[in-house]
């Protein structure tokens, strides 16, 4: 072989290596960050929980918990409980039947620790990013009412919604039962859920805090239901997350853990079962319970409007819409049946409140709905007068004749 020769051959072999190098360095790169991530979300726990469902849920002392990592809460004093949880005015006397999370099977959280669902390499990896992981895909400036709202009003977009609003005012909390079902999502990148909003602020200084239960296979890996918390003091920008994905949410009960799985759900014509949520403002936090339990709270550093109250507040369904294959998902809200067919059929929201600024329960006023698209997925209010109180049927299956 010639020095020409020679020299074509020892730059072909460069132009091959080259590429694999480049993509070792960048799969090398990502691996370190995701390592990182992953050192800095999952604390050293007392003791582990493995739950039937596949989650691991760490035992870890509630002051080393990953919400004291946030710049904002590096000299908060924590919250050990409220000081006021407000009085429930309904006359509705059902016998409830309590669900409780998967994880408690095996086992419980020792005094003085708190359970934080582990995050795991895979739920980093299904994430848009690195940078994206447990933070909600808006987009600003799409935004109902201008960007005043927390619904985005697109379904190009993909998201579609089923909701109730209360009208605007000052709201410091708000009570609430949801019936809980677990349904069914197409895809992976789809997810469906059932819960509240409270917010304020317009622009960049939306503020919103958020609960609920949601199925989203793209974020836990499975098709459970799951309790889950969101906040963001920025319209989903650079601040908030899904959880404890991120500094913020502060980790109370030992029994009830944001994230957990719930595995006794609701049947058609069969047992219906709920979950009783209250949020409210205590001492600058906003405390969430779930029935009887004290969960946690977001607390008030990290907002800035909220802060004087919330001025909207709603209860309802969401679903993402990626149209597979060009046409509309076949993703379940609540049930996957139309608010029309009822109890038992159709999900629910019941005995709708909202906190005062005298720290008082009062029934929601004013109500009105927000559909989408009432092909897909609807709202239909209850009957006045009955001891659901303020009440709503909501759902849809998505993909039907109506729903091309």
């Amino acid at each position: 072989m010639g020095m020409a020769g020679y020299t074509v051959a020892l730059m072909m072999i460069g132009v091959i290596i080259s590429p694999c190098l480049y993509g070792k360095e960048f799969s090398d790169h990502q691996e370190i960050k995701v390592q990182r991530l992953l050192k800095r979300l999952n604390k050293q726990a007392l003791i582990s929980i493995m739950s039937e469902d596949g989650d691991i849920i760490d035992c870890v002392p509630v002051h080393s918990q990953p919400a004291f990592d946030h710049p904002l809460l590096k000299n908060h004093t924590i919250q050990m409980r409220p000081s006021f949880i407000p009085e429930s005015t309904s006359t509705y006397t059902k016998k409830k039947i309590n669900a409780t999370q998967a994880w408690t099977k095996n086992g419980r959280c020792p005094k003085d620790t708190v359970p934080i669902r582990r995050i795991k390499k895979e739920d980093i990896l299904r994430s848009k990013s690195i940078e994206s992981f447990g933070k909600k895909t808006m987009t600003p400036g799409i935004l109902l009412y201008g960007s005043s709202s927390v619904l985005e009003d697109d379904p190009s977009i993909g998201h579609e919604y089923a909701v109730m609003n209360a009208m605007n005012g000052l709201y410091f909390g708000t009570q609430f039962s949801v019936n809980i079902w677990k349904p069914q999502v197409q895809v992976r990148n789809e997810f469906s859920l059932a819960q509240t909003w409270l917010s304020s602020g317009a622009g960049t200084a939306l503020n919103t805090i958020e609960a609920g239960l949601q199925v989203y296979p793209g974020k836990y890996g499975d098709n459970n239901v799951r309790l889950f918390v969101y906040w963001t003091a920025d319209e989903y920008q650079r601040t908030g997350c899904y959880n404890t994905d991120c500094p913020g949410f502060v980790q109370r009960s030992s029994i009830v853990t944001v994230g957990g799985a719930y595995t006794t759900v609701s049947e058609y014509n069969g047992n219906q079962y709920e979950l009783s949520m209250l949020i409210w403002k205590d001492s600058g936090n906003w405390w969430l319970r779930i029935g009887e339990e004290l969960v946690g709270y977001w607390p008030g550093e990290l907002f800035n409007s909220i802060g004087s109250g919330a001025t909207r507040v709603l209860w309802g369904g969401e679903i993402v819409n990626v149209e597979t294959g060009g046409q509309h998902t076949a993703t379940d809200m609540g049930s996957g049946h139309f608010a029309d067919e009822g109890f038992g059929k159709a999900s629910f929201f019941r005995s709708l409140m909202t906190v005062d600024g005298f720290n008082t329960l009062r029934e929601a006023q004013g109500l009105y709905p927000q559909i989408t698209n009432s092909n897909c997925y609807n709202v239909k209010a209850g009957d006045a007068g009955t001891t659901w109180g303020v009440y709503f049927f909501y759902g849809g299956p998505g993909l039907n004749a109506r729903c091309p």
